[in-house]
């Protein structure tokens, strides 16, 4: 059953990190300023265009695209690249990312602007004396780094299905970088003093000369990322993987910048020149699963968010979930999510290395063998043993829709918080750690590290269409790591299942499963009164164990309503508070 949210009436009962929406141009007062038409607040409802994302810059950049004229994918682009210059630890140019995409024909597609290794990696590049390296002596180094897509990919999204050239999104991001943006306790919280204060091209921009975090409400200006901007601006992605940028790029990554006194061991990295200007932002086609009537498209490999997303509701499917029995419906939330990791973690690998048997992970009837694992009662145990697939076979977030009718779901990061601690000297960006989401701790593992791969991803950047010309119902997605498939898997049970509102849905306290001994979970969901019971140990209980996993997500959404409407929903409290807001309200 599919229930209507709760307080919106008239929504359709059917229906990344940022979201932004535009159904219609709407006219607007032009001295109505967006600084006082658009204050930070997680939830809007309105018609025209809409937006949520962590940051309200970003919502506002993504806004100002759309009553200017832009389309879904320029406010996509416009408002990633401010997200570059005011949540640099999570994303920018110096990273990579997934984009889905529907089109205002209904057809869905997705860029795969996924970081790349160095032509010369191997399966041991993480090694050292006979061993794989911890994994903070693998993340901050030159190792670490793989090719960048996202300029590539923000490219070849405005080159496609955009309007706008790459110089003209790029404005605003532009102006803030120059100007300067004002620092909030999240992003001093999220400032690692013990790393970057080996790197002088790092603590020149992130910290004070004391070596301590930006104060909070101080001004943080990036002059450098202005001119990087700039450059892209002017020349195109050309400007970005070849010439000067590109030369400081392998030069940071082969010789690690560090300071005379760096407390920390920064290896050198492969990267070279070849290696940039090589790189590509290919077109993939999306995943797709039918979920009670409606369609859920995602990322496909070297994602794992798609199909891990997608086994987890196939499996799902055939249970009957309903709000009144809300805590089994989480157990077996849980224990999909168990079953769909150990599947994930043994097949899902980059697809021009490994044969990845991704129909089959996305068949109904691989979904009922799989079914029968699940205990209805009780938890399972990890590590699960994977199932077969083969014999069935024949991964920050922003959406973004138009009055045209493409919408675009997009994740993208440069991996860990802070990437691996290097910003590229006189250009002003973060690089990204991606290659250690290979699995680099084994030599035979489908995701082991090789050259010219792509590491597995758990981004999960989601579309929900409902009909057969798939009009628009939710667009979904979240930051987090592994955790992302879970959080959008919760929030999509929540709101399709068990009756939550959007904002809700997003709201509500997280349980990540990942086919391990123990259930990550925020401290308020193990403090609730379903926590208590599914942790019951006594044989008629549930027998689930959790452990305190902190804060999981930072997720935003969209929601399409009856009568040209839209929701927008960002995080109310997770990573400071997200900000929504609507064309017209």
């Amino acid at each position: 059953m599919i229930h209507a949210p709760i307080g919106y009436p008239g929504a359709m009962v059917v229906r990344v990190v940022l979201a932004v929406v535009a159904v219609a141009i709407v006219l607007f007062d032009p001295q109505v300023t967006l600084a006082q038409s658009i204050q930070k607040k997680p939830t809007a409802v309105g018609s025209g265009g809409a937006a949520a994302s962590v940051d309200l810059l970003g919502t506002r950049a993504a806004i100002q695209t759309l009553r200017t004229g832009g389309n879904a994918v320029d406010a996509a682009v416009a408002a990633a690249a401010v997200l570059g210059v005011t949540e640099p630890y999570s994303c920018g140019i110096g990273g990579g990312g997934f984009m889905v995409i529907r089109t205002p024909d209904g057809k869905v597609t997705t860029i795969d602007s996924r970081e790349e290794s160095p032509a010369t990696m191997e399966p041991d590049s993480f090694w050292e004396n006979g061993a794989a390296l911890p994994f903070n002596d693998a993340r901050f180094s030159g190792l670490s780094a793989g090719i960048p897509g996202t300029v590539r990919g923000w490219q070849v999204a405005l080159n496609r299905y955009g309007s706008w050239p790459l110089g003209r999104a790029l404005g605003r991001a532009i102006d803030i970088a120059r100007d300067g943006f004002t620092v909030d306790q999240t992003f001093v919280n999220q400032t690692n003093v013990d790393f970057f204060d080996d790197i002088p091209s790092t603590a020149a921009i992130y910290l004070d000369p004391d070596g301590t975090p930006r104060d909070v409400g101080s001004v943080l200006q990036n002059p450098d990322l202005a001119r990087t901007y700039e450059r892209i601006a002017q020349l195109g992605p050309q400007g970005f993987y070849g010439g000067a940028v590109a030369d400081a790029m392998v030069e940071a990554v082969q010789h690690p910048p560090t300071a005379p006194d760096a407390n920390h061991v920064w290896r050198p990295g492969l990267m070279t020149a070849e290696d940039l200007g090589d790189y590509t932002a290919p077109q993939r086609p999306p995943t797709k699963v039918s979920y009670r009537g409606i369609d859920v498209w995602s990322m496909g490999p070297p994602s794992s968010g798609g199909s891990t997303v997608g086994e987890a509701l196939n499996i799902l499917e055939g249970f009957q979930l309903t709000p009144d029995e809300r805590t089994r419906a989480l157990h077996l939330f849980l224990e999909a999510s168990r079953l769909s990791f150990a599947d994930r973690n043994a097949f899902v690998a980059d697809p021009d290395f490994f044969d990845v048997p991704l129909a089959g992970l996305l068949s109904d009837a691989y979904a009922a063998v799989r079914r029968e694992a699940i205990n209805p009662y009780h938890a399972g145990t990890s590590p699960a043993d994977p199932g077969d697939p083969r014999p069935y076979s024949s991964t920050t977030h922003l959406v973004v829709s138009d009055r045209a009718g493409t919408v675009v779901s997009y994740t993208f990061t440069i991996e860990s918080t802070g990437g691996n601690g290097i910003v590229v000297p006189g250009y002003g960006f973060l690089l990204n750690n991606e290659l250690t989401d290979f699995n680099f701790g084994s030599l035979t593992h489908p995701n082991r590290a090789d050259g010219g791969k792509r590491p597995r991803s758990s981004m999960s950047p989601t579309i929900v269409t409902r009909g057969p010309d798939h009009e628009p119902f939710l667009a979904v997605g979240s930051p987090g790591g592994s955790t992302i498939i879970t959080t959008v898997l919760q929030i999509l049970l929540e709101r399709l299942d068990l009756g939550a509102t959007l904002p809700d849905a997003i709201a509500r306290p997280r349980a990540s499963q990942r086919d391990t001994a123990t259930t990550s979970a925020e401290p308020a969901f193990i403090s609730s009164r379903e926590a208590g019971i599914l942790a019951d140990p006594d044989p008629d209980g549930y027998g689930h164990v959790f452990s305190n996993g902190g804060e999981i997500g930072a997720a935003t959404g969209l929601e399409f309503l009856d009568g040209g409407g839209v929701l927008a929903a960002a995080e109310p409290v997770r990573r400071g508070g997200g900000s929504a807001a609507t064309e017209a309200p």
